[in-house]
């Protein structure tokens, strides 16, 4: 059985597995370095120390702000479909990243303009 492929490369259609933060002490340290606010979207970024880890990671969280449990999880859901998307093209290795859901705004807005708030976010940040 042949893999699918991916529209207008020719590659097979890979999954793009990030690794993801699982430790509050990276959360933390993440918040006390870059931000990036957007309208759907906050980012915090921070460039890791030598030999702390390898490649990029990305966390996501959302505070009860952000809604009832159902919302908080369709939130973080579009938060990691959207750092699949953007972060192995603007996401730099020895980076952890914090995608940080918005009240009433993650879940509501179009996906397109979420995908464009992070790529903005990460310019920003790297720029």
């Amino acid at each position: 059985m042949k893999p699918p492929v991916a529209p207008d490369t020719g590659l097979p259609a890979v999954c793009v597995c990030l690794k993801i933060l699982t430790k509050r002490a990276d959360f933390v340290r993440a918040s006390h370095a870059l931000r990036q606010g957007t309208s759907g979207i906050h980012l915090q970024a921070r460039k890791r120390a030598e030999g702390e880890a390898n490649g990029l990671r990305v966390g996501f969280t959302c505070s009860k702000k952000v809604g009832n449990a159902v919302a908080r999880n369709r939130a973080k859901r579009r938060l990691r479909e959207v750092a699949r998307l953007v972060l192995p093209e603007y996401g730099r290795d020895g980076w952890d990243y914090v995608l940080v859901g918005r009240h009433e705004m993650t879940t509501t807005l179009p996906f397109d303009t979420l995908v464009a708030d992070l790529r903005r976010a990460l310019r920003r940040v790297h720029g």
